[in-house]
């Protein structure tokens, strides 16, 4: 039998793709991502490994809502709220995509006390909390969700020439923001991670947890995200092992109480995540050697997560693969305008990898892209401000 995980469904060349993979065991397809090289057995976020126990008919996966808008945003930090406000003002039709809110430079930084006009008590998830609801309330669309990849074209600001792909929806824009920050994974990966990527080896639950129904899978990692990706795993994992190198956050975490609260997940505190165990079928166990203990154990799974902070200071391009440009430093290329090197896509904040990674820096690239994108999806000429004297 063969197993198929599937971000997304679109009756185009990547469902021919699909099925044409399914014919073979799997489909490797190689990415080069800025100047490191990613082996997937995957395309589109679809990778095929044999399952002993169960299968998943095409019959039961189900075509995806697509919404079309005038920008699509990627991110929720402060530079694509920022953004977002401004379009959303100037009457363009504008969503945001944002895998996660609590985990971002901004959310998990405890008190604010040099951006202008806040109380230095202020916490960067409240401030960051205003700012998305600001947004909100001038008619952003705000969705959760984590992006897998994106097309881009060069636009002339008429059609949707932009397309952003996620587990539940296809976003068609007429112009593209790029703002996923650079809190990306920057140490090395684990052995055999990149080997079984796409057979077992996975970074988002949300897209591939209901692959593993009724199979054990693990979760590395002691962030918010971390916790929240292994409790969506709880709904369909016989057993969800959470596997972490130091003990959790304080006991009156919120995260740690829903998830250890849960009878079908085992933890593994102050536990070494030494390597992904498989074979030609895919993932079969991560190998872990727990604190006072001198021998390492296999812990028999069929699918791991893995939410390694490792550093955090390098630009999330990830989905985009090659579709802008990028600076030696993996930063995204931009203009004064903050606009990439395709017409009609933009990039701000952290993932432009400046070395000013302030809020206030990320919130006035997020207002340059905007009244940049104003000026390109209206036609005008010059830019036009957002403030009204009186």
């Amino acid at each position: 039998m063969i197993r198929i995980h599937c971000g997304m469904i679109l009756i185009t060349s990547t469902l021919f793709l699909c099925l044409l993979a399914s014919v073979s065991s799997f489909v490797t397809f190689q990415s080069n991502v800025g100047a490191q090289r990613h082996k997937q057995s995957a395309f589109l976020g679809c990778s095929f490994r044999k399952n002993k126990k169960s299968a998943l008919s095409f019959s039961s996966l189900k075509m995806m809502e697509t919404v079309e808008c005038d920008v699509a945003i990627v991110g929720g930090g402060p530079a694509g709220c920022t953004c977002a406000l401004y379009t959303s003002r100037a009457d363009l039709k504008t969503v945001i995509l944002d895998k996660n809110p609590n985990v971002g430079a901004l959310a998990i930084t405890s008190h604010i006390a040099n951006y202008p006009g806040v109380d230095k008590a202020m916490t960067g998830q409240e401030l960051l909390d205003q700012m998305r609801q600001q947004a909100i309330d001038y008619g952003t669309d705000y969705r959760r969700a984590q992006v897998f990849m994106i097309d881009v074209e060069e636009g002339d600001g008429e059609k949707f020439s932009k397309t952003v792909y996620t587990p539940d929806a296809t976003i068609k824009a007429r112009a593209l923001v790029l703002a996923t920050g650079a809190m990306g994974r920057s140490s090395a990966p684990f052995p055999g991670e990149e080997d079984y990527l796409g057979q077992g080896v996975s970074y988002c639950a949300t897209c591939d947890g209901a692959f593993y129904r009724d199979s054990e899978v693990a979760v590395f990692g002691v962030s918010a995200e971390a916790m929240e990706e292994a409790l969506f795993l709880t709904k369909f994992a016989s057993t969800v092992h959470w596997i972490t190198p130091t003990s959790p956050w304080a006991d009156d975490d919120v995260h740690m109480k829903d998830l250890l609260a849960r009878d079908n997940v085992k933890h593994w505190t102050k536990t070494k995540f030494i390597s992904v165990e498989g074979d030609p079928s895919g993932v079969t166990g991560v190998k872990v050697r727990q604190l006072g203990k001198d021998e390492e154990e296999v812990i028999q799974v069929e699918g791991v997560f893995i939410y390694s902070l490792g550093g955090g200071s390098k630009p999330i391009t990830d989905f985009i693969q090659s579709k802008v440009q990028f600076n030696e430093d993996g930063g995204v290329t931009v203009n004064e305008d903050m606009e990439a090197s395709v017409k009609g896509v933009y990039a701000i904040g952290d993932i432009r990898n400046t070395p000013y990674k302030q809020v206030v820096v990320a919130a006035s690239d997020g207002c340059v892209a905007a009244m940049s994108i104003d000026k390109y999806l209206k036609g005008r000429k010059s830019i036009k401000v957002d403030w009204i004297h009186k």
